[in-house]
Parts: structure tokens; sequence; C-alpha cells
């Protein structure tokens, strides 16, 4: 038995991380490019970013994504994949920056185990 898991994170595209450096206070960097680098850090196996095509998020209208503009609540799915002890440590080490971040966690099956 494996205790491999991915962990999803849904939030809207234009959602900015926390500043850490002076000039982050002028121009927040994006939480998806936050997560990423956090992750690879972090030492998790691998880390994914999703281009979601139509969807919406609770409580904000349906979105489409569109070459020329993509509205700020379009959604985007970032994934990690690791142990679920891992992927617990991270979510609990990032939680001051996910608290408007939807997770959901999915125990994995290797098929060729």
């Amino acid at each position: 038995m494996s205790d491999m898991a991915a962990l999803r994170l849904y939030f809207p595209q234009a959602a900015r991380a926390r500043p850490t450096r002076f000039w982050h206070r002028l121009t927040a960097p994006a939480l998806s490019h936050r997560l990423i680098t956090a992750a690879k850090r972090a030492g998790i196996q691998q880390a994914l970013m999703h281009s979601v095509h139509a969807g919406f998020l609770p409580g904000q209208k349906l979105s489409h994504h569109h070459v020329e503009a993509v509205p700020a609540q379009h959604p985007l799915c970032i994934e990690l994949i690791d142990s679920e002890a891992r992927l617990r440590d991270f979510l609990h080490h990032h939680a001051e920056e996910l608290h408007h971040v939807r997770a959901v966690l999915f125990r994995c099956e290797l098929a060729l185990a």
C-alpha cells in the first residue's frame, strides 16, 4: 500500500501572496507562484499548475478563459503530489496564506505497484 496522495488547491487566478519584502508591498507576488516555489523548497515530489478553461469557485459566477482577458475571479488549480504526511505538513506550514484557498486531498492508488 502506498501513502502517495494528491493535494489540489483551488483559488482565484488574481489571488496574491502576503508581501515578504519591501518591493512586494508595491506589487505582491501571485499566490500560484509562491505556492509552487514553496513546494519546491519543501521537497514536494511534484507540483503542477492546471490551466482551467471554464469553471467557478464557491459564490462566484461561471468564468471562461479567453486569450485576451481573463477575469480576476477565474479559477486556478495547483496540484501537489507526495506522501500524505508531507502534504499535511505543507498545509499546516502555509495555513496563514491558504485561509481563502479550497484544499482537497486525494489518496492515490498506484496501479503498477
